[in-house]
């Protein structure tokens, strides 16, 4: 599809600059520093040759992670339900989490990412759309926000799309609420312009409008998780993205500067 880059969806230049996207920003510094200390990051602590760290990564994961399975009966995985699966790692076993909280693990889950794509990507994304929504909602109801789109975007796909081997695999990652941003900027700023690097045309930076770029990307989720292509959990995303949406609806009954330009000129926004 495309690469977003940057935004433009300032304000109109007679009305005051609001206050600088502190969340926002502490969001991506959070996920990077859990990343690096993680298994999949710099920490020495989690072995040193690469099989280590993938089987350290993969218990991880399950003790971190929102496992479909767990959230829907609110106790964890015992070594008996975890004896029947086939691990993902050859010669790495997977093992029960005693003293896990599958409620806590519905937000612990958005501050772990699977590999270092994983995370740039979903920063990437935070770092252009989340200032926009995050002006317009305000620090506190901004972080509600993003955390209830990442729990309900988890929870709903254990209801709906985690069945048999899936609902043991662990949800990791900021996607969710990530995509929740994306569904309130769309509904906030449709008409906004947005920069992307397209991969058909050698990555040549083109401007879009936002309800045709977030229109694209939530379209190839809906279809992916239609075909329940396995190792990504397609279906959150769209979950996620249509609360954001509706959410942002309900708190901002109409769109404001719609087509405006840059906040940040030169800058993502």
């Amino acid at each position: 599809m495309v690469l977003t880059v940057r935004d433009e969806a300032g304000r109109p230049e007679d009305e005051p600059a609001g206050p600088a996207p502190l969340v926002s920003y502490l969001l991506i510094g959070l996920n990077c520093v859990v990343f690096l200390l993680g298994p999949s990051g710099v920490n020495p602590l989690y072995g040193a040759s690469a099989a280590d760290r993938a089987c350290a990564a993969q218990h991880y994961q399950q003790r971190w992670g929102a496992i479909p399975a767990e959230l829907l009966s609110d106790r964890p995985l015992t070594a008996a339900q975890l004896a029947g699966s086939t691990p993902p790692l050859p010669g790495c076993p997977l093992v029960a989490t005693p003293g896990k909280s599958p409620a806590l693990s519905l937000l612990s889950s958005l501050f772990v990412h699977g590999g270092w794509l994983h995370l740039l990507g979903n920063m990437l994304f935070l770092f252009v759309f989340g200032p926009g929504v995050e002006e317009r909602l305000g620090r506190l109801r901004f972080l509600l926000f993003y955390l209830a789109a990442g729990a309900l975007a988890a929870y709903g796909y254990a209801l709906t799309g985690g069945g048999g081997a899936e609902s043991l695999r662990p949800l990791v990652g900021a996607s969710g609420a990530i995509a929740g941003v994306l569904g309130g900027y769309l509904r906030l700023y449709p008409r906004a312009r947005v920069t992307a690097l397209v991969p058909l045309l050698f990555f040549l930076p083109l401007r879009f409008p936002a309800w045709l770029v977030l229109g694209l990307w939530f379209g190839v989720q809906w279809w992916s998780a239609r075909d329940a292509l396995p190792g990504v959990a397609y279906l959150a995303h769209v979950i996620g993205f249509s609360a954001g949406f509706l959410a942002v609806w309900v708190a901002c009954r109409r769109p404001r500067y719609a087509g405006r330009t840059s906040r940040y000129p030169g800058a993502p926004s």
